[in-house]
């Protein structure tokens, strides 16, 4: 039986949190973008420096902890 007089529990949004991690200070990683496919016009050091993970912008937190409400 539901209790009475308590919040919904929150949604995560899924698609954030496939593409979205949490680091143990509480930063948030993401992916980089434009490496999927059309890479035979990039040079090698663009698409060498496009590895790895980078931070998601300061502007772009707020929305991102609120898809990711129990990270």
């Amino acid at each position: 039986m539901k209790e009475v007089g308590t919040m919904p529990k929150m949604k995560t949004k899924k698609a954030a949190s496939k593409r979205l991690k949490v680091r143990a200070s509480g930063s948030i990683k993401r992916g980089q973008a434009t490496k999927r496919h059309l890479l035979t016009k990039r040079t090698t050091k663009s698409k060498r420096q496009l590895r790895g993970m980078t931070a998601v912008h300061d502007s772009d937190v707020k929305s991102a902890r609120r898809m990711l409400p129990y990270a």
